[in-house]
């Protein structure tokens, strides 16, 4: 179990490397279909999002009136933690500012939807850091609920395979997607990535220094 400030130091390593090394060193684990799908992108915030997963599901809902469901989830959520949406819905906002500023609270600092968002310009001024499918002005209310949190849940993957997360998976964002880790590999992930990361910061010197291409792939191996 780890602790709280074991959770925050991961996260706060997460931030400093890039998801295409991430996905390159899920590749080397033979964990090749992790990404989200290419039109999973950032909306509002910082565009790096870096978190433990904690998942929510829901469906198209004709029943009218609030969704006490989505309240309860979302006060569920934890310091570190990046709410991840299983919409199975259509053109309707899952959040907005308010219900953000709820999970803000909380220590979040951000969330991936497999749908709409709405509020994006109070989101970025809030520094909410979301990825979501496509905007949405239109509420839930009567259109759509959450039926459930905490359990796996399944979104589209970049690969054509969907992506299965688990609460307590780790999920990478940046301008080049959305990966997600399984939570049994997130040390072995992040010691690799750093690494790379550092090996690229050296070729980068390297080449920058005069080294050509070629001589780098010799000297560096695959870059």
């Amino acid at each position: 179990m780890r602790t709280a400030t074991d959770r925050a130091l991961i996260r706060s390593r997460f931030l400093a490397v890039d998801v295409a090394n991430v996905a390159d060193v899920l590749d080397d684990l033979g964990h090749r279909h992790q990404a989200l799908a290419t039109d999973v992108t950032c909306v509002a915030g910082r565009e790096r999002l870096a978190g433990w997963a904690f998942t929510i599901s829901g469906a198209m809902s004709d029943t009218p009136g609030r969704d006490p469901l989505k309240a309860q989830a979302c006060t569920q959520i934890g310091p570190d933690e990046v709410s991840v949406w299983q919409g199975n819905g259509s053109g309707v906002c899952y959040f907005g500012e308010l219900v953000a500023i709820g999970m803000m609270q909380r220590g979040s600092p951000g969330a991936v939807l497999d749908g709409g968002v709405r509020d994006r310009k109070w989101l970025h001024e809030l520094g909410f850091t979301t990825f979501s499918r496509y905007p949405a002005a239109v509420q839930t209310s009567g259109r759509w609920r959450v039926d459930a949190w905490q359990q796996p849940v399944t979104l589209p993957g970049a690969s054509g395979q969907p992506v299965i997360i688990e609460p307590g998976d780790f999920v990478l964002g940046d301008d080049d997607g959305v990966m997600v880790i399984p939570a049994g590999i997130v040390d072995v992930v992040l010691e690799a990535a750093e690494t790379m990361t550092d090996k690229e910061i050296d070729v980068r010197a390297a080449i920058r220094d005069g080294m050509t291409l070629a001589d780098a792939m010799t000297e560096f191996g695959r870059i």
